[in-house]
């Protein structure tokens, strides 16, 4: 009885991600309400209209708590999944003269006893058939989705739902305390989080030991979570057996799909509109050229560590642009994200950059002529030549990223950020790489693997010019710009990464 009082709240608390779902799902409704309004069955096509869509609804919302840690979306599809199917079973009762007939069994009513009983037409029997064996299917998550929820308690605090009298509770140990009341539209407090101060863009220690922000502290590992086969399999099931239910509507009858606008509002929120990429097109046409969104850096970073670990994140999504062919494993990118209104590269381990606003100048005329404009600092960006000794190295990356090169007699500073104008052309200098496991890692070398040191201390590395403009602004403060890469600098090498490997004793 708790359950099914708490099932009646739950049409308040749907999917952040879906929220734009209804608007639509509204709007299909009127539609389709409209076209069936002039038959004399029109009451049976409507309603039955109503429970398919809710049936796809809470499909999809099945898929997407099936991997997310939050056990509250799990909770609301328990929930939802209660009320679908009672409903289903009421509409067909009554379609019925209080019978359930299951049109997939011999001992059950059949087609042709439907048809001779004149309760429903031929598209009827098979929306009233296909949504029938449709929520048997969907009965066989109960059990599932009852377990699923009690592991996602292992990530969360599952508290309790309010009773159904809705008589005050008091605290078993502090009868003062004040009881919360669980929020299924907000996210569950979790056990453990990453802390605000690590970052996975930090430089690993390379030599020596470095002190970390938080003494003895250790980084979760964001959680784990493979929807299981069999309740896949389950719900493929349940959405086939919808289609000829869906084919089966009055011309005009228009269903949404909640996956399909989590996609559309996906790429709205992290991608490319698909006119950008004809706007553009003569521009693209162009070799080593290329368009792309920049984000804020706020929008990229992950959740703390609340994350499931096997889903895509956004930058895995939407990857940064490629800057140079992949070399055993390693490619250059332009890393660009916006930090407090700067444009500024996403620097990890000993990769750095530095950027110069060279003002309101076409991209085209950065091709060749490039040595003809005059700037201050397009010189030194040009002829800037990197160390080749690691220490010296990580000297230079600190000085581009905190700005303190003043002993490096410039005019103008060069820096790693510059702020935000539209329609200006900056160039870059981007220095990327891939140091050598056995280096970052620190692990010693045993006697056995001496004998292949060469091999063991290869390094990739890359060292681009590349100018790109800001043509668009959006409201969330991302940019869309265009980019091209100017020079492809011979690759930086470091000499004295042998001095770095540990000797197993």
């Amino acid at each position: 009885m708790r359950y099914l009082f708490f099932g009646f709240f739950l049409p308040c608390c749907l999917f952040p991600l879906l929220g734009n779902s209804v608007v639509a799902q509204s709007q299909s409704s009127s539609s389709r309400n409209h076209n069936l309004s002039s038959r004399g069955d029109a009451s049976f096509y409507t309603a039955a209209s109503r429970l398919v869509q809710q049936q796809i609804n809470l499909l999809a919302r099945m898929e997407m708590a099936l991997v997310e840690p939050d056990p509250n979306p799990m909770r609301i599809v328990r929930g939802r999944l209660l009320l679908q199917t009672k409903a289903v079973e009421r509409f067909l009762k009554h379609r019925y003269g209080g019978q359930i007939p299951v049109c997939d069994r011999p001992t059950s009513v059949s087609f042709d006893t439907l048809a001779s009983s004149n309760l429903l037409n031929e598209s009827q029997r098979r929306i009233y058939c296909s949504l029938s064996a449709s929520n048997q299917e969907l009965l066989k998550l109960t059990p599932v989705v009852d377990r699923l929820l009690s592991r996602r308690g292992e990530l969360a605090w599952v508290r309790d739902l309010p009773l159904v009298s809705g008589e005050r509770q008091s605290h078993p140990v502090l009868s003062i305390a004040p009881i919360k009341r669980p929020r299924l539209g907000e996210v569950a407090t979790r056990f453990s989080a990453r802390s605000s101060y690590s970052s996975s863009s930090t430089p690993a220690a390379i030599s020596g030991n470095r002190k970390t922000a938080i003494a003895n502290y250790i980084t979760p590992m964001a959680p784990a979570i493979a929807p299981p086969p069999e309740v896949l399999k389950i719900i493929q099931s349940a959405r086939a057996l919808l289609m000829p239910a869906k084919a089966a509507f009055p011309g005009g009858t228009k269903f949404v799909d909640p996956r399909q606008i989590a996609a559309l509002n996906d790429r709205r929120s992290f991608g490319l509109d698909p006119q950008e990429k004809q706007t553009y097109a003569q521009f693209l046409a162009k070799p080593q050229t290329g368009i792309f969104r920049v984000l804020p850096v706020g929008v990229t970073q992950q959740d703390n560590g609340w994350e499931n670990r096997l889903q895509p994140n956004v930058r895995q999504r939407y990857p940064f642009p490629s800057l140079g062919k992949t070399n055993n494993g390693f490619t250059p990118n332009l890393a660009l994200q916006i930090v407090d209104d700067k444009f500024a590269m996403l620097n990890q381990g000993a990769d750095y950059s530095f950027m110069v606003d060279m003002g309101d100048i076409t991209l085209d005329k950065l091709g060749d002529r490039l040595k003809k404009i005059t700037h201050p600092q397009k010189d030194f960006l040009l002829n800037y030549q990197p160390p080749q000794k690691l220490e010296q190295l990580q000297i230079h990356r600190r000085r581009f990223l905190t700005g303190k090169q003043s002993n490096w007699h410039q005019t103008q500073p060069i820096l790693a950020q510059v702020p935000v104008k539209l329609n200006h052309t900056y160039l870059v200098r981007s220095l990327q790489f891939q140091l050598p496991e056995i280096i970052t890692s620190g692990k010693p070398v045993s006697s056995s693997q001496r004998l292949y040191i060469d091999q063991l201390l290869e390094m990739q590395s890359s060292d681009v010019i590349v100018a790109f403009r800001p043509v668009r602004r959006r409201a969330d403060g991302s940019y869309t710009i265009l980019w091209r890469v100017l020079k492809q600098l011979p690759n930086p090498q470091i000499e004295d990464l042998e001095d770095y490997l540990k000797i197993e004793q």
